[in-house]
């Protein structure tokens, strides 16, 4: 009986004593803090968050970093604004129940700001995913804060980028101000609902860069839109009363692939490749000047395959030759000739000299901020002609998406060499009239030039026969 009860005694000792263990693996409690340069390390040991120093730098700073890699790869950072000088750090839950990163002066560098009815109770756990949930205990479902909701200049698997319009609320990346220093820089990226929902990357609060609308598949903005790059990844905006918010999860569990925006704005995504031991580049979303905001102004057209990238959209003219020709195109163009609606408008002045028509444009970066339209892609034009005070400007259509109709100036317009969408520029009938001549004139020479070359040819070829005939007869007479 005496053995029994020693055994059973043992065996309860041992159970708490795993527990124990297993709660200072990837939790933090209010009894239990960590000190510098101690971690704690999620369940199957994927992600750890403590104490680390960058490159060149004695400062200290509290985060999540992958695990199982070689790379020290940083994924959020706790008190990115105000660093540790030493290894003097704590990272403990208060009295408040907040989570806080304290210097050995016991100066608060971080907290988590928030209040729990349950003090006793609070945790803060690593998952695998990478996120850090500070939660009531007793209700491990109340959840009272994350990272991912503060999160720091990296996208991981599973993490949100959102945007609630109903609360006002945004969960946006921040870039660091450099590879050394990890305090908030210039670049945000978040994902705006607009008409559609984009993906923006904002600098200094100004739009800097955008991904075009979200047609359930992809961004129909980006050059290499149909890449692998784009596996598991999701946008979520179907309900304006819910919060917008781009994701993505990996199905193969081997792949490890996470998101990172620099300090330079470019937001660029990695893939871990084992056998290098090394992260490798998988894509970016900066390629070129044009990919910046609005680089070639209103009316213009960015293509950067042409020498300059810039020019103006046919029927326009730049606003500043003097600017444009030192190379700074962001004044922008404008209309030469009134559209027909315009001169109508204006007391019929014009009358008689034709309709507006449309130019096409295929395989293009539309313009920002679309008015999206359920109708049909054979109704398009007419919506577009028929919108009231002569506003519609341009049209397109995604099967995604539906119609898209622009009013006012038509920005960031890039000509893509693969994939894009047909856009349709509204003229008058006098600037249509001039492309379809210069068709004429272009198919004209063209053949022109062939029956030229045809005629040249066949005139060389009975040239060289004569020659050979008479060359023949005179070795027979010889």
């Amino acid at each position: 009986m005496g053995k029994t009860i020693s055994c059973s005694v043992l065996l309860a000792l041992i159970y708490c004593f795993y527990l124990l263990f297993a709660t200072a693996l990837d939790t933090i409690t209010p009894s239990k803090s960590i000190k510098d340069p101690d971690v704690i390390i999620s369940q199957n040991g994927v992600f750890r968050l403590g104490f680390f120093s960058l490159a060149n730098s004695s400062n200290r700073y509290v985060g999540i970093l992958y695990n199982q890699i070689p790379v020290q790869t940083v994924v959020w950072v706790a008190n990115r604004n105000r660093l540790l000088e030493d290894s003097s750090g704590i990272l403990n839950i208060l009295d408040d129940c907040s989570l806080v990163v304290s210097n050995g002066k016991a100066e608060v560098l971080w907290s988590s700001h928030v209040n729990n009815t349950a003090p006793n109770a609070t945790t803060a756990q690593l998952l695998d995913t990478g996120n850090l949930v500070l939660s009531n205990g007793e209700d491990g479902a109340s959840s009272l804060c994350e990272s991912f909701e503060d999160p720091s200049n990296a996208f991981i698997e599973t993490m949100k980028i959102s945007t609630d319009v109903k609360k006002g609320r945004k969960v946006e990346l921040k870039s660091w101000k450099s590879i050394d220093d990890p305090s908030d820089g210039n670049f945000s990226l978040s994902l705006e609902p607009f008409n559609s929902p984009e993906g923006i990357i904002r600098k200094n609060n100004e739009l800097y860069y955008r991904t075009g609308p979200w047609n359930g598949n992809t961004f129909i903005g980006l050059i290499d839109k149909y890449t692998a790059y784009l596996e598991g990844f999701d946008v979520v905006a179907d309900n304006p009363q819910q919060p917008y918010y781009m994701t993505y999860e990996i199905s193969n569990d081997s792949m490890l692939i996470y998101g990172e925006l620099d300090s330079q704005g470019k937001f660029t995504e990695w893939k871990w490749d084992a056998g290098k031991g090394n992260w490798i580049f998988k894509y970016s979303s900066y390629k070129t000047n044009c990919d910046v905001y609005g680089y070639c102004g209103a009316f213009g057209i960015c293509d950067s395959s042409r020498r300059p990238i810039c020019c103006c959209l046919k029927g326009f003219k730049p606003r500043n030759i003097e600017e444009w020709s030192r190379g700074n195109w962001s004044s922008g163009c404008f209309r030469t000739t009134p559209l027909q609606c315009q001169r109508d408008n204006n007391n019929g002045s014009g009358a008689g000299q034709g309709d507006d028509g449309f130019l096409e444009m295929k395989r293009m970066k539309v313009p920002a901020f679309p008015h999206p339209s359920s109708i049909s892609n054979g109704q398009c034009k007419d919506q577009c002609m028929n919108m009231k005070n002569c506003s519609c400007m341009a049209y397109a259509y995604d099967d995604g998406i539906g119609c898209m109709l622009w009013s006012g100036d038509l920005i960031d317009v890039q000509k893509f060499s693969a994939s894009g969408v047909d856009l349709y520029i509204r003229l008058p009938f006098s600037e249509l009239d001039k492309v379809k001549s210069s068709k004429i004139i272009v198919i004209t020479t063209v053949i022109a030039g062939i029956l030229i070359i045809t005629i040249s040819t066949l005139f060389l070829w009975c040239r060289i026969a004569k020659y050979k005939g008479n060359t023949y007869e005179k070795y027979l007479y010889v």
